[in-house]
């Protein structure tokens, strides 16, 4: 058992390297050609995944304790939650489904056949000013369940309905806030944005945990009641009086606009913020007392001398009214993070290009590639620290005497391939493939160290 668990504790770590490293489309077929496996055995390989032999949530509990440690002792934990798609071609994959396109033009409602996934991000803030870089701790596959056909029995269509109900996207959201609440001991504020700002996350929310979260411009907002009883007796009152709507604030002139100073885009910015305390908004249950907070929108110009631009006015909740305003506007600006850990993710890790149809490497595959990831933006901030970058390889001409706010992924990956290949683009050659075919060598019996041979994952690469 415990060779067992060498092997696969090595060929694991092989594959967390390979799926940086490899320069073809991120799939099983691309992994072993990044570590000159194509000329023996790979069910292993596949196993790996198909077997259910990797534990995708231990490798999250090293990445999250690293993100922790990376903290002051007493800050707390500020998480993103969001989803997202991963576009798919096979029609025999498990848990896909047709999906809004988000991409698509606003005036028409494109769909595709893509999975559906959860993920949280973790902040790390750096600097004086208050900047702050994601890092996903937590990934899991959010599917759809099948829907019976027309000849189904009840029972079968009453299971659905209750698959239906425990799979949904915000139960799914919600469950992975209640085990990260389990495994951290820190305060967590969450930031989500309108998809998750529902009845569904705000009454199961676990007790420690703060909610940052968009709502809708015309949401209907009550005071605390007066009084326990009407004037003509009956139920205790739950909610005072109707309060004006968000957008019916921020128009208000009487009530004055507040500067609050955050990080965003870059530098230090002073925002525009109105504040409404002791308001009840029904999807969050009577019990709720919460905070308002609306955000002016911040003017920007695409060029030095062009027009003023506006974005749009942002409303928020915070489910603890004690919490600053200067926090809570931080926090939720850092929410951004888990979009650009999104975009590097799908572009340049490629999650969702595997085309496995096993139910369990569905599950695993992405899983173990976002985690990858996360790793290389650990060491990336061990190594050179939080907006650091590399200087081992020149910068193009044009990109001199410019630096970006955060050291890119694609340059974190140019600097791992630079440091595992150095010794092979010295040396020169092509050798290192096998010289005899898979059916006369004898299966692995022992783990071996995770090797990168060059010239298997350049000659070999596929973008297809």
């Amino acid at each position: 058992m415990a060779a067992m668990q060498e092997r696969v504790f090595t060929r694991l770590c092989s594959h967390l390297l390979w799926l940086i490293l490899c320069v073809s489309r991120h799939t099983i077929t691309g992994l072993l050609y990044t570590g000159a496996r194509q000329f023996v055995d790979w069910t292993a390989d596949y196993r790996l995944y198909s077997k259910g032999r990797v534990d995708t949530g231990q490798l999250f509990t090293v990445v999250r304790d690293e993100v922790e440690s990376l903290l002051p002792p007493s800050a707390p934990l500020v998480v993103a939650l969001d989803d997202s798609i991963l576009r798919k071609q096979g029609k025999k994959i498990p848990g896909l489904a047709w999906r809004v396109d988000p991409t698509g033009p606003p005036f028409q409602i494109n769909f595709v056949w893509a999975s559906r996934v959860v993920e949280l991000s973790g902040a790390v803030p750096y600097g004086n000013q208050g900047a702050a870089r994601s890092i996903p701790i937590d990934f899991v596959e959010a599917p759809t369940p099948k829907r019976p056909g027309k000849k189904a029995t009840e029972q079968q269509t009453e299971r659905y309905r209750e698959l239906k109900r425990q799979m949904n996207i915000n139960a799914v959201g919600v469950a992975r806030v209640k085990a990260l609440r389990t495994a951290t001991e820190r305060e967590i504020q969450l930031t989500v944005d309108g998809r998750f700002t529902n009845r569904t996350v705000l009454k199961q929310l676990p007790e420690g945990v703060t909610l940052i979260g968009r709502i809708r411009s015309d949401a209907r907002l009550y005071g605390i009641p007066k009084e326990e009883r009407g004037p003509k007796g009956g139920r205790p009152r739950r909610y005072g009086d109707r309060l004006p709507t968000p957008e019916q604030i921020r128009q208000d002139k009487s009530i004055p606009w507040q500067t609050v100073k955050a990080f965003a885009a870059g530098k230090m910015h002073e925002f525009k913020v109105k504040t409404l305390d002791a308001v009840k908004w029904r999807p969050a249950g009577a019990k709720q007392v919460l905070r308002l907070l609306v955000i002016a929108p911040l003017g920007y110009r695409l060029r030095k001398h062009g027009k003023t631009l506006y974005r749009q006015a942002a409303y928020l909740i915070i489910t603890d009214p004690g919490l600053s305003l200067q926090a809570a506007l931080q926090a939720y600006l850092w929410r951004w993070g888990i979009e650009v850990n999104f975009r590097d993710e799908k572009s340049v890790i490629g999650i969702g290009e595997a085309q496995v149809r096993n139910p369990c490497s569905v599950k695993t595959v992405p899983a173990v590639a976002v985690a990858a990831y996360s790793m290389l933006l650990l060491a990336g901030i061990r190594a050179y620290g939080a907006d650091g970058i590399p200087g081992d390889l020149p910068e193009p001409k044009w990109l001199r005497g410019s630096k970006p706010r955060v050291c890119p992924t694609q340059r974190l990956i140019a600097q791992l391939r630079l440091e595992a290949w150095e010794t092979q683009i010295r040396a020169g050659g092509f050798g290192g493939f096998p010289s005899e075919p898979s059916s006369r060598r004898g299966p692995e019996q022992k783990p071996k160290k995770p090797r990168s041979p060059l010239a298997s994952a350049v000659l070999y690469a596929k973008k297809v």
